[in-house]
């Protein structure tokens, strides 16, 4: 079960048994159990100082993920930056609901055990996104 929070401000709409549905398909397809989870939306600034702090990055970035996985028990913390989803979902021109479950599923697939560091795993991880973001339609 996933756990969505905010951490400031008002919450917006997310339709979470769609994303919760959507994301245990997502884990069980790549042959695993989901655990518990949390996703809490915030801000740049909040993350950048998360950022800072646990990774000794000094740049924004639209989320850090927390893995707590146990061999096949997908379980951890999604913290994600709705101003860089809102900001990257308009350089993209893609609506902000589209970027958002592209930036969970991102963050799932790191529990999952897929990396996005170098060109061959950012590639891989493109493709994944990709190909799970086309069967959210089917989850309502």
């Amino acid at each position: 079960m996933i756990d969505f929070s905010w951490s400031k401000g008002s919450p917006f709409e997310i339709n979470s048994t769609q994303i919760d549905a959507w994301i245990e398909y997502v884990v069980a397809q790549e042959d695993k159990t989901l655990g518990d989870a949390a996703v809490v939306f915030c801000s740049d600034e909040e993350l950048l100082v998360m950022n800072k702090q646990h990774l000794d990055h000094d740049f924004y970035t639209d989320i850090i993920t927390f893995d707590y996985t146990d061999d096949k028990i997908v379980s951890g913390d999604l913290f994600i930056s709705i101003d860089r989803v809102k900001e990257n979902a308009a350089d993209l021109s893609l609506e902000f609901n589209v970027e958002l479950s592209r930036v969970i599923v991102h963050g799932f697939l790191h529990l999952c055990g897929y990396g996005d560091k170098g060109e061959d795993e950012e590639k891989g991880m493109r493709q994944k996104e990709d190909f799970y973001l086309n069967k959210l339609k089917g989850f309502t």
